[in-house]
Parts: C-alpha cells; sequence; structure tokens
C-alpha cells in the first residue's frame, strides 16, 4: 500500500475517496501539516496500491481495516483524527465503529450510502443501472448513467468536477481517469449498498462530525450525511463548494477541516 506522510505532531489522517489517492489532498495537507502529521494512501486497488486481483471484490470493512493498520504504524495507541470523503468517508465511518479507540475524532464528508435512506430501493436500481451500462456499455455511458443520478431532480447543469480544474488537480487527472474502471466496478457497488450500525455511532456521536457541501444540497451524496445528522442530533457542518469541494476550493476547505478538529 502506498502512504505518504508529512509534517508533524497529532497524527491526522486523510481517507481519498471516489477514483482519487494520496494525491488527491495535496490541496491541504501541506497547510495541516503545519500543525498535524498528516498521512494519506492510496486505497487498495488505486493507483500505486496495486491488488493481486483487480477484479477481487471489495468490501468496506477490509478499506476500514486498510486505514486502521495506518493507524497503527503511524500512531500506536494513540487516538488519531481521520477525515474521509464520499467513499473514503464511508472507510472512516466503519473505521469509527470498528476501533473506537483509535479514532478520536471523525469528519465524514458526504458518504454516499444510500440504505440509510427512505428510498433506497430507487438508488438500489441507479446502482444496478450503472453496472449493467459499465458490462454492456463501458465506462463513459456507465459515468453518465452514475452523474445523472446524483444530481437533483430537474438539474441539468455539468457537475463540479468537470468545471476547470485547479492546476494540482489538472495534473493528476491521468491517474484519477485510469483509476475510474476499477471505482464504478468494485468501490460503487459496495460502498454505495454498505449500511452503517446506527446505533454504534449513536453511541460515538461525540466523536463523529458529518459534513455536506453547501452546493450539494437535494443531490444524494448531501442525503445520507443530512439523515444521520439529524438521526444522531448533531450539527451538519457545510463547507465550501459541493462533492468536490475539496477539490475546487482546497484552501477554504483546509481552514474548515482545521477548525473541525480544535472544535
Amino acid at each position: 500500500m502506498h502512504y505518504e506522510v508529512r509534517g508533524q505532531g497529532p497524527l491526522l489522517l486523510l481517507i481519498p475517496g471516489g477514483a482519487g489517492d494520496a494525491a488527491s489532498y495535496d490541496g491541504v495537507a501541506d497547510d495541516l501539516a503545519a500543525e498535524y502529521t498528516v498521512a494519506t494512501y492510496d486505497p487498495r486497488g488505486m493507483s500505486r496500491s496495486t491488488l493481486d486481483d483487480p477484479e477481487a471484490e471489495q468490501h468496506v470493512a477490509e478499506h476500514a481495516d486498510d486505514a486502521f493498520r495506518i493507524l497503527e504504524l503511524l500512531s500506536p495507541g494513540e487516538p488519531a483524527r481521520v477525515f474521509g470523503a464520499s467513499s473514503g468517508a464511508i472507510a472512516a465511518l466503519h473505521l469509527l465503529t470498528a476501533h473506537p479507540e483509535r479514532v478520536e475524532r471523525v469528519v465524514a464528508h458526504e458518504p454516499p450510502m444510500v440504505e440509510v435512506l427512505p428510498d433506497a430501493s430507487e438508488h438500489r436500481a441507479l446502482i444496478a443501472r450503472v453496472q449493467e451500462t459499465f458490462r454492456t456499455q463501458g465506462l463513459m455511458p456507465a459515468m453518465a448513467v452514475f452523474a445523472a443520478g446524483l444530481k437533483k431532480d430537474g438539474d441539468t447543469t455539468e457537475p463540479e468536477a468537470e468545471l476547470k480544474l485547479p492546476p494540482q488537480a489538472a495534473a493528476r487527472a491521468e491517474r484519477t481517469m485510469a483509476n475510474l474502471p476499477y471505482f464504478v466496478g468494485r468501490i460503487v457497488p459496495s460502498f454505495m449498498s454498505y449500511a452503517p450500525d446506527i446505533h454504534r455511532l449513536e453511541a460515538l456521536s461525540d466523536r463523529l462530525v458529518l459534513a455536506c457541501g453547501h452546493d450539494s444540497r437535494g443531490e444524494l451524496p448531501y442525503r445520507p450525511a443530512a439523515l444521520l445528522a439529524e438521526r444522531l442530533g448533531t450539527e451538519l457542518l457545510h463547507f465550501p463548494g459541493g462533492h468536490t469541494g475539496l477539490t475546487m476550493h482546497p484552501v477554504e476547505f483546509g481552514e474548515l477541516l482545521r477548525k473541525a478538529f480544535l472544535a
């Protein structure tokens, strides 16, 4: 597993989401490293963390265990701060419920767990459509179906990630594109269908910050975090931008993340 470490201080683990890898945090990691030992990594199957069997079924618990092993390596015996975005937020939530003694606080940004929603069956059908389109038509048609399913009803704007990217994000776009088939085929079906242990999260709610993007209201990835925050009786933290606010607004995003861990 490829991982990167910078800075000094208490450990802050940043878990990438989507088709991203360790570099997806380049826009915020250096600033955070002024106060923390900042660690991030390429999740298994992404970029430089290659699999012996790329076709193997993926499981949230296994990905969360990878994060746990990094905590054990870099901060043995000391609870760490953890941030996860999108599918990385799902791994972070499982890490919290499986190893609460190793986690001081988790900030989970838009974990797209459709099973917590009252209309979960509709979103299961979306996941199935994405997989069938991927199998019969290929990657880009499947991505189009996926992107359409994440939008607000009636929204015809292009996804934020397709707007002009900051230079750092544009430089890593080729690697992200290479990760997309694995993301669509292996991560989307297993992570989006993950059902968290809500009762366990209730017991650990003092260590959990659920977060969304200001511009994501009404979109599918926004709704699970909002619903969980309401269920747990906690405040929903809003970051700049939408689902990809980390990429599009790194300075503002990083500053608010720093404050979230100080609160």
